[in-house]
């Protein structure tokens, strides 16, 4: 096959590059901004290329595109800086340029956040959400009409762990989880209603390199990658237990202890922010990760992703 991934350089993308590298001898085209920012070596073996450029201009890829057998999209913008252009925009003038004659699956990159428990769009996305939200959000609702529609995978990571102490890129996830661990000792003390997927972008890569060779999994248009869901109290606990911190008590955080926390410490929030932390329950109806595809993961458990 004939591949092209965008984001090769990005958390999830460095994976399935390194994936599809070293576990296949498809055809690659990886269209990357910097490649010295690659983690894996192009040149180890035939078939691999590099494309430089950006999303904001299609021009290199314009010869390629016709030929391809299938896409991967992990690439987006992620400030308001050009948001809806590549996110949305140029990521549909993109699909819109694929021969549906030749092209046999894409696999789009969103993310959860934008979808109910039911896999439907969130309606609060659209009109709460920021930049990186709202136009992920706009290029859902576009991109099953296109010529290519019906072949699109719509691939929805929750919270995604990854990059860090193996050299590659981190994920803002993992950047952040060092600073929100100094607060274990307090955040022990406290019970919150809420749950949520965790997984590696290794294993994301585990479920994109085994969707490419078997075609004939009968994935869902729409899937959230991720571990079986966890509670924020499982989290607590699980983190605890392995930092050896006990815990004695915990205090329900009522939405109205969460304000009075916001204002005492004066701290900056967002609609989307507000929206979220009310929310709480983010955890989804239609999930993929490698138990379910009979592969063994590589990070299972929230102890596993710390280490």
């Amino acid at each position: 096959m004939r591949l092209l991934i965008t984001g090769a350089t990005g958390c999830i993308g460095q994976y399935i590059t390194e994936a599809l590298t070293t576990q296949t001898d498809h055809e690659l085209f990886l269209f990357v901004r910097n490649p010295a920012k690659l983690t894996v070596d192009p040149q180890q073996r035939p078939g691999v290329h590099l494309i430089q450029g950006d999303l904001l201009d299609l021009s290199p890829l314009a010869p390629l595109l016709p030929t391809l057998d299938g896409v991967i999209l992990t690439a987006a913008a992620w400030g308001n800086k050009n948001a809806f252009a590549i996110n949305f925009e140029q990521t549909c003038a993109l699909l819109q340029q694929l021969d549906p004659q030749r092209c046999q699956r894409v696999f789009y990159f969103s993310t959860a956040s934008i979808l109910t428990r039911q896999m439907t769009p969130l309606p609060e996305a659209a009109t709460l959400g920021t930049a990186y939200i709202r136009s992920k959000y706009e290029c859902l609702q576009a991109i099953e009409s296109l010529p290519v529609g019906d072949r699109v995978v719509e691939l929805f990571p929750t919270m995604v762990f990854g990059g860090g102490a193996d050299g590659k890129r981190p994920s803002f996830i993992t950047k952040g989880m060092r600073q929100a661990l100094k607060w274990l000792w307090l955040a022990r003390f406290f019970r919150v209603e809420a749950s949520f997927h965790v997984v590696h972008a290794r294993d994301i890569a585990q479920v994109v390199l085994y969707l490419i060779e078997h075609p004939e999994y009968p994935v869902p248009r729409r899937v959230a990658l991720g571990n079986p869901a966890i509670t924020v109290n499982e989290l607590l606990t699980q983190l605890c237990q392995a930092h050896n911190l006990p815990i004695y008590f915990q205090v329900p955080l009522t939405p109205a202890l969460v304000n009075f926390f916001i204002k005492v410490f004066r701290i900056q929030m967002s609609p989307w922010d507000y929206f979220c932390l009310n929310y709480r329950n983010f955890s989804y109806d239609t999930i993929l990760n490698p138990q379910q595809l009979g592969l063994k993961p590589h990070y299972a458990t929230v102890v596993d992703l710390l280490e």
